[in-house]
């Protein structure tokens, strides 16, 4: 029983599940702006939002596959311009990312081994 016990209060379990959560909520919002995108769309075309459902050239139904990869293109799309480009942005413009170089603990292991590489010498002769 502490074994289970152990496994439910572990802290990336309540991450996962947070996440989880957060992640369910925004898709919601994601689909909801990107179906008001459509729907500007069609405004914008004077027709219908895309739907290619009734296609089916040689009697292959591929209409239901095009409208799903013309909406997830548009979700994609939405989801990089909108949020992840964004993001990048903020993300670097506050916390940004180190300069190149030798980290400081490299260069302190360096001077280490190059200070246990001189005693291993031995003192100079005279």
């Amino acid at each position: 029983m502490s074994g289970f016990k152990n496994f439910i209060l572990r802290g990336n379990l309540v991450d996962l599940a947070v996440a989880f959560i957060i992640g369910s909520a925004f898709a919601a919002v994601v689909t909801a702006f990107t179906q008001m995108l459509l729907s500007a769309i069609a405004r914008v075309f004077g027709g219908s939002q895309p739907n290619f459902d009734e296609y089916a050239p040689g009697d292959v139904e591929v209409g239901p596959f095009l409208t799903a990869l013309v909406a997830f293109l548009i979700l994609a799309a939405i989801v990089y311009f909108f949020i992840v480009t964004p993001y990048v942005a903020a993300k670097e413009r506050f916390f940004p990312s180190p300069e190149p170089g030798t980290p400081e603990d490299v260069k302190l292991l360096q001077e280490i081994r190059d200070l246990l590489a001189s005693q291993a010498q031995g003192p100079p002769r005279p």
